[in-house]
Parts: C-alpha cells; sequence; structure tokens
C-alpha cells in the first residue's frame, strides 16, 4: 500500500459524497475530502488513516461509514474504542449525523432501530466469537478506533484478528501509530525498508505539521519546570538533585516522582503557574478549561484539593473509565468548570475542545502516551487559539515537546534495549489501561520517599525552539511567559517569546552579580543533557587530557586542574556538560597553539 498525504488530493465537494438517506456530515476540511477520495478511488477492504489527535478522525470515518450504508456495501457498523467513556462519544457524534449507534451492545440480536453497535477492545478479548458471528452474518464495516490498542496484549489482538477477520470492509484509526513494543497491530500492513525493518504503512496521513499549517489544530506552548529536589532511599541515604540536570537513569526517575509527590512545593508552585495561565487564556477564551493528568488515583485526589484550595472553585475529579466518570467528562465537556484532574488513560481520546491549557503530572515517558495527552489540547475551535502544557524539566520529555511534528510508524523488527525503559513501563501501563480499583500502583512500592521539592521555571518550548531563563516560581519573570495572550497566530507566539527572553536577559545584566541565584543563561545556550550524553562527555575530555598527557608528560590531575582554573567550575565527575564543553574546547584550543 502506498502513504496518501492531503497534499496530495485535490478538494472535492463540501457535500461529497452526497447525502444518505438519514443524512451526512456537513462540509468536510480538505484532508477528511481527500481521505474519502483515495477511499473511494481504492475500495480497499483495509484502510489505516493516521491522523493528528484533534483533527477530525471520527467526523471522517462516520462520513465513510454513511457513504458505504448508502451504497450498500455494507449493511451494518461495529466501532471498536479503547474505553467506556469513547463508546458514549462514538455513538453521540454518530447521532448528529443520523447513525444510530448502541453503545450498550452486550450480547444477542440488535434492535432493528439501529445501524451498528460500539464496544471496546477489552469486550472483544471477553467475547469474538459473539462479534465473529455478527459480522458473518451481515456485510459489516469494522471501525477500529486507535488502533494501536489491538497490540495492547496478545489475547487482545488475536482476539480483534479472530473477532473481524471476516469483515467486508474495515477502517483503522490512529493518531499515533507507533508503540514502543514489538505487537503486530492487527489489519495493520507493514512493509521491510532497504535496512530490512518493517514499519506500519498508512494508507492516508495527515501529521500534526500540516494540520498545523491548516490551522485544524492549535500550537502548543510547552512550560517546563525545573526545581531542587530531595528524596530518601530504602538504604535511609538522603539524595538531593536538580530536576533536569544530567543523573543516572535511576536517579531521574526518583527526582522527577519527588517533584510529582503531592507533600512537595513543585506540584502546588507548577498548579499556581497553569491557573494563572488559564486566567488569560480565558481573556481571550472565555471558557477555556484545564486538566491535569495524575500517575494514579491517591495523587489526583491530593492534586485536585490544591486546585480547589488555589482557586476556590470545584475541581472535577475523573478516576476510572466507569459510568459516572463519563458523565463527569461530559459534563465538564459542556460546562465552563476552570478545572479537571484525570488519571492516565482517562485523558486519551477523550473530546473536550475547551481544554486549552494542561498539567502532565505523570511520570509515564513513552512518547505514545505523551503524543495521546498532549493531544487533548490541540483540538482548534477558531483561529489564533493556543495550548500551553506544562512539564517537568525531564530530557526524555523535552525532547518529545521539541518533536511534536515528527512523524513516527510502527516498527516491529526493532531489538527491546534494556536500557531503552520504554518497553516494560508501556506494558505495564497498557495492561493496567482499564484498572478501576482504587490501589496503590506497583511503581511505589520502589525503594523512595520523597523528602521536599521546590520548582523553579525553566523554559518555554515552542515550535522546535527553547526560551527563556530559569526564575523563582511567582516571580515577575515567570509571570512575563505565563501571560502571553491566549489568541495569537503562530508567528506572533514566537515574535513575543523572543521578546520576552531579551528583556529577562536584559534586566538579568543589570542585577548585582550577588542576586545570580539561578543560572543566568537563556534556554538555547542550556541544552538538555542526558545522562549518556554526559558520559561520553566526560570520556571525551578524558581522552583528550590523556593525549595532552603523552605531548607533554605533564600528570593528568595537573592538566584536570589547570583545566578547572582556566574555565572555572568542579572537579569533572560533577561539572556540567557546559563546564565540560568549555574544557573541552580550551584543551583543543592547546593544541592547535602549542609551538
Amino acid at each position: 500500500m502506498s502513504t496518501a498525504t492531503a497534499s496530495h488530493h485535490p478538494s472535492l465537494s463540501p457535500a461529497f459524497p452526497g447525502r444518505a438517506p438519514w443524512g451526512t456530515a456537513g462540509a468536510l476540511r480538505a484532508w477528511q475530502q481527500a481521505a474519502m477520495e483515495s477511499y473511494v478511488e481504492k475500495q480497499p477492504r483495509d484502510f489505516l488513516a493516521v491522523a493528528t489527535p484533534g483533527a477530525g478522525k471520527t467526523t471522517f470515518a462516520l462520513t465513510l461509514a454513511s457513504y458505504l450504508l448508502h451504497h450498500h456495501v455494507i449493511q451494518q457498523i461495529t466501532v471498536v474504542a479503547p474505553t467506556e467513556h469513547l463508546k458514549k462519544q462514538w455513538a453521540e457524534a454518530a447521532a448528529r449525523i443520523g447513525i444510530r449507534l448502541d453503545p450498550g451492545y452486550s450480547s444477542g440480536p440488535l434492535s432493528k432501530d439501529y445501524h451498528g453497535i460500539v464496544i471496546t477492545y477489552a469486550g472483544v478479548g471477553v467475547n469474538p466469537m459473539l462479534h465473529r458471528n455478527r459480522v458473518e452474518q451481515r456485510k459489516t464495516l469494522v471501525i477500529l478506533d486507535e488502533i494501536h490498542h489491538a497490540g495492547d496484549s496478545k489475547s487482545w489482538g488475536e482476539a480483534c484478528a479472530e473477532a473481524f477477520e471476516p469483515a467486508a470492509r474495515r477502517l483503522a484509526l490512529t493518531g499515533t501509530p507507533f508503540r514502543s513494543d514489538t505487537n503486530p497491530i492487527p489489519f495493520v500492513a507493514y512493509e521491510a525498508g532497504n535496512d530490512g525493518i518493517r514499519k506500519s504503512i498508512a494508507d492516508f496521513t495527515y501529521g500534526y505539521g500540516h494540520a498545523l499549517e491548516d490551522h485544524v489544530v492549535r500550537p502548543v506552548i510547552f512550560l517546563s519546570y525545573s526545581g531542587n529536589m530531595r528524596w530518601r532511599t530504602k538504604a535511609g541515604d538522603e539524595v538531593a538533585a536538580r530536576l533536569g540536570e544530567p543523573m543516572t537513569k535511576d536517579a531521574v526517575a526518583q527526582a522527577w516522582r519527588t517533584a510529582l509527590a503531592p507533600q512537595g512545593e513543585w506540584m502546588p508552585n507548577v498548579l499556581r503557574a497553569a491557573d494563572k495561565r488559564l486566567t488569560e487564556v480565558r481573556k481571550g477564551i472565555p471558557d477555556a478549561g484545564g486538566l491535569v493528568i495524575a500517575t494514579d488515583q491517591n495523587v489526583a485526589r491530593a492534586y485536585a484539593k490544591m486546585l480547589k484550595e488555589i482557586t476556590g472553585e470545584k475541581v472535577t475529579l475523573v478516576l476510572s473509565d466507569e459510568a459516572e466518570s463519563s458523565q463527569r467528562i461530559t459534563d465538564f465537556s459542556e460546562g465552563a468548570q476552570r478545572w479537571m484532574v484525570a488519571v492516565r488513560m482517562v485523558s486519551e481520546g477523550v473530546d473536550v475542545p475547551r481544554l486549552a491549557v494542561g498539567v502532565y503530572a505523570t511520570s509515564i515517558s513513552t512518547p505514545l502516551f505523551f503524543a495521546q495527552a498532549v493531544g487533548r489540547f490541540v483540538r482548534a475551535r477558531k483561529r489564533g487559539e493556543t495550548a500551553s502544557v506544562f512539564l517537568p524539566s525531564v530530557p526524555t520529555l523535552l525532547t518529545f515537546a521539541n518533536e511534536m511534528e515528527l512523524q513516527r510508524d510502527h516498527v516491529l523488527d526493532r531489538k527491546k534495549n534494556k536500557e531503552d525503559g520504554l518497553f516494560d513501563e508501556e506494558d505495564a501501563l497498557l495492561a493496567d489501561a482499564e484498572k478501576t480499583k482504587d490501589e496503590a500502583d506497583g511503581e511505589d512500592e520502589l525503594p523512595w520517599e520523597a523528602l521536599e521539592s521546590d520548582a523553579v521555571f525553566d523554559r518555554v518550548l515552542y515550535d522546535g525552539k527553547e526560551f527563556g531563563m530559569q526564575a523563582h516560581a511567582g516571580s515577575e519573570e515567570e509571570e512575563e511567559y505565563l501571560g502571553i495572550p491566549g489568541l495569537l497566530e503562530p508567528d506572533q507566539v514566537q515574535i513575543l517569546l523572543q521578546k520576552r527572553q531579551t528583556r529577562q536577559i536584559q534586566r538579568s545584566k543589570a542585577k548585582p552579580a550577588e542576586q545570580a541565584d539561578l543560572i543566568e543563561l537563556p534556554a538555547e545556550k542550556r541544552p538538555v543533557v542526558t545522562h549518556k550524553q554526559l558520559q561520553e562527555l566526560r570520556k571525551e575530555l578524558n581522552g583528550l587530557v590523556g593525549a595532552w598527557h603523552h605531548r607533554t608528560n605533564q600528570p593528568h590531575g595537573t592538566i584536570h586542574n589547570e583545566l578547572r582554573r582556566v574555565c572555572g567550575g568542579p572537579l569533572t565527575a560533577q561539572a556540567t556538560a557546559g563546564q565540560l564543553q568549555a574544557r573541552i574546547k580550551k584543551i583543543q584550543e592547546w593544541a592547535t597553539t602549542i609551538t
């Protein structure tokens, strides 16, 4: 199969593909029309449409369903969704264009009032033969929403393959076709490249970058926060570290979790900042709402309590994928309340168009989850809206934020790398997706206890660029970035961020040196460096020192001490990336100037 993109197809008439007796969607977006044209031209049994979260996959799928029903290609529809709430959301969206889907179906004959059913992947896993019998009896279109979930577990994938193998047509949808594991996704085609590695192949792709150009999604401003963390290990040792600075993988994880712990000051400070940002955004988008994505139910309750104290308003708390939670999401979506706090997967696919400010308060670091989480905030309703997402300054997350426009595919032949850490985390996360019990996560059993934390505004990431100097929470400098208007064109955002940074640098230069208690460098000169990169810098420096020793016969220690004297900073083991790079540059200068 070949990949098609929206830019390759001329626009069709807004009325395409013609009105079915029960009505169809109104004017389609250009990418939806182009995807319809591609489908109608090929008439494939299987079709994978990859469209960035917020682009309108549901509208495309239901328009296609209407077309296939109207032309008697199919007689009924089965929609498979990841969660219970999304079942209801699909049924409501279908009803708006005259397609009646039963979100409560469990077994037996379907009422003739309905055109089909909506079920979850877990529901298919419970009784695949029931659904196989249904698709064998009548020509069926199966819509597999967020189809990467069909690879969540062997049983779900096998159940989907068994249940829907006889289907007349299958439409797979996803905003994130990639997974960190190598479980094949049913009904998705894979092709080997020149390197022999098989990757998923989409029939139609509409990425975030293209959607941004078309004003279909909002640009995202990421605001990241670092700060000092202190925690106690199981052995009783107290460890202190600064979030965002290079350290071992375990230390990064524990510093991150210390930041998110409700008993510290990091979360209250970040929530206060996010609420100030929401107040600013609501000046241009009066009903704008905020969402905090929490790791588990206990911390979600604590965050909701903090937000109530900060705002003086009731906070919507969504702890599971149960019916009452679904109603809470609906009520929040239709209201004007400021904040909702949700746990993990509850945030995926939840369609609340007024969400404009987010706080990524979870320790999940998979690219799939990050993309889905940010996808909750990007749905544009009118031109000029921006989304703001608050993050901990963790190298992995900042990398994802800088790669928002990167297109990813699912890679089947990737080898499992023990140091990667993505696989086990995602396996555990997805196995836990339907959990509703109020119990502590397994990761809370790790040898760790949060002692204290503070928050420091670190940087703004926007359109792959970084802006800002570090500033204390609640400071005038932080307020400048929180106060960027919520209604702006993308190029205006960048101009404003550049102006804010320039003003901050000028203020910094005017301060007495003794007041410079934070790193007084703009973000682009403070690159986030991983532990592995820091090791490489130390290795490079030690190699150059060794070469200088052979050239001059000076002892290694003497050379290191001279570099410290000239460049400043602590011993090599404690030096930052910038300090190591300065020493590398200095010793290279020595090598080129020696006579």
